[in-house]
């Protein structure tokens, strides 16, 4: 979701690995993240005459969107990620978010992706962004700290996944990326929590995403662990995780489930995650297209 500045890494990551170059998981990328000049992940704050580079791929308005959307799926992204709103403020447990595009251009950047059978996901944290996009027909919006009554009606109807990211929260709420921000960074956890139990009730999809990357990667079970804390059965998240995930990168039918046809990936953890989710934290065998590489001790 987005290589933060370094363009299309990704996809040379994604090709060694899948060449036998390099060992590595199976991974669905995006290349740079989209995002509007001025808008979320560029360089605030700096001089423009610096051309100090963003964390995203500027695109201003429906045909630098298509441009830009061409040239990373050129560069081999198999999917788009935009930058839906920010920056998030949070005032009397209110949450107040811009948002950058419009229903018209992310339904161009929908259709422009759909042409060559690929999808759009956001990052959106809020309304009336995270509507507009649900309205264009992304694929999953990530993060999805407040939903308004009609945007989880839509999600439920449309099957397009909420990808909590719980984790990421709890990380800058204890390591904040701007000093004397921790106190922000803890009221949103706590009304993403309260939302994100609105939203299990009104049966939005949910999929399993950690926003891994400023905390160790190897640790994103965490998210699992705070995603049954949060109102999950162990149970549900799993499916959130395993085959939600699947079907939302266009794996389904292939990872996710131990059936005949299915890539032979496997993994084992100490004891039952149905009864303690937090086993998962512990993966003890990885067995990935039939072939072990970390074997039981």
């Amino acid at each position: 979701m987005g290589t933060e500045g370094a363009e299309s890494a990704d996809t040379a990551v994604r090709d060694a690995i899948n060449s036998g170059e390099l060992l590595g998981p199976r991974l669905r990328i995006s290349g740079n993240a989209v995002s509007i000049l001025s808008g979320h992940e560029d360089a605030i704050g700096y001089n423009p005459a610096q051309h100090i580079l963003p964390n995203a791929t500027y695109a201003n308005g429906t045909d630098e969107l298509v441009k830009v959307i061409r040239e990373q799926f050129k560069e081999g992204a198999d999917f788009i990620k935009i930058y839906e709103t920010g920056p998030d403020s949070i005032r009397d447990g209110q949450l107040s978010t811009p948002y950058q595009y419009s229903e018209a251009e992310l339904s161009a950047a929908v259709q422009e992706a759909a042409r060559v059978g690929k999808h759009i996901a956001v990052h959106a944290t809020g309304e009336p962004g995270t509507l507009y996009a649900v309205r264009a027909g992304v694929e999953s919006v990530d993060h999805a700290y407040q939903l308004s009554d009609e945007t989880m009606r839509l999600m439920k109807e449309k099957r397009i996944f909420a990808v909590p990211t719980f984790t990421i929260s709890e990380y800058f709420g204890v390591h904040p990326l701007t000093p004397g921000t921790e106190e922000r960074e803890q009221q949103l956890l706590a009304l993403h929590v309260k939302e994100f139990r609105k939203q299990l009730a009104a049966g939005v999809p949910i999929a399993m995403g950690s926003d891994v990357g400023p905390f160790p990667h190897g640790t994103q079970a965490r998210e699992l662990v705070l995603m049954v804390k949060y109102g999950m059965t162990p149970l549900a998240a799993l499916q959130a995780d395993l085959i939600n995930g699947a079907k939302l990168l266009d794996w389904e039918g292939q990872i996710g489930e131990l059936k005949s046809g299915y890539f032979a990936d496997v993994i084992a953890v100490p004891g039952n995650p149905l009864e303690d989710i937090a086993a998962t934290q512990h993966v003890e065998f990885v067995m990935k297209g039939g072939v072990i590489y970390k074997p039981l001790q």
